[in-house]
């Protein structure tokens, strides 16, 4: 059975104000849940101590929003994934589409990063997603599947179950806009069964949709069968609309 996932991605948002009052909102709501899921912390890395110190008592897991491509060196101010598992993390986001627009991220660094996580114990929350002008030219699957292909190759064997795949449409992320959960779920059956082309056991890897999720459309996405859960942004920097969020899965 396919685990059940929310992942808050704070992105380059926080304070020790901040994370201490988020943190007061999540143990307020967190047992309130009554679901099975599995809840992902993903702060700033200045803060990730401080977060699982608040939130120790908790159900809560915690990642790094990147890794390195290496495991160590002369690689001023990156973060390897041996220091993020030897600081207690457990999951790493990879390719995010920020990464790749704004800092010139490609497939084979995200490869890359996706070895080092697998050799660290991390889950690697691998990141996907198409642009406005490729989903309006059809090519999104195209586009998705070149590169789930470039940034998966190479796992194998048991590293798969140390990989999620997160859908991202670069058009929803922080935008407002969200896909259709029609068209949300076709991408993710899409890439399940791209995934089962790669040799993966497709059926038992989580699949997030991640793009403007809201407590208002959570329930809707993740009634759909190839919906494991939510890459959650902004509004994982709202405990309250975080809580509601989780409770629709």
């Amino acid at each position: 059975m396919r685990k059940k996932l929310v992942a808050a991605n704070w992105k380059m948002n926080g304070s020790k104000a901040l994370v201490q009052s988020l943190a007061e909102g999540l143990k307020a709501g967190l047992p309130s849940l009554e679901n099975d899921v599995n809840i992902a912390i993903i702060p700033p890395a200045l803060y990730i101590a401080d977060v699982q110190r608040e939130l120790a008592e908790t159900q809560c897991g915690f990642g790094v929003q990147n890794i390195a491509r290496w495991e160590q060196g002369a690689y001023t101010g990156e973060i390897s994934s041996a220091m993020a598992a030897d600081s207690g993390c457990g999951f790493a986001l990879v390719g995010h589409s920020e990464r790749r627009q704004l800092f010139g991220e490609t497939d084979e660094a995200v490869a890359d990063k996706v070895r080092q996580a697998m050799c660290h114990g991390l889950v690697a929350i691998v990141c996907v997603g198409e642009t406005l002008e490729e989903r309006n030219s059809g090519s999104a699957n195209a586009v998705v599947a070149q590169q789930l292909q470039g940034c998966l190759q190479g796992v194998d064997g048991a590293q798969w179950k140390n990989i999620v795949v997160a859908y991202e449409p670069v058009w929803a992320i922080g935008t407002g806009k969200t896909a259709t959960a029609k068209d949300a779920q076709a991408m993710h059956k899409h890439m399940r069964q791209l995934l089962a082309e790669l040799g993966a056991p497709a059926e038992d890897i989580t699949l997030l949709y991640g793009g403007s999720v809201k407590p208002d459309n959570a329930a809707e996405l993740f009634a759909e069968p190839d919906i494991d859960g939510g890459l959650i942004g902004g509004a994982s920097l709202n405990s309250d609309d975080f809580i509601s969020i989780c409770k629709s899965l």
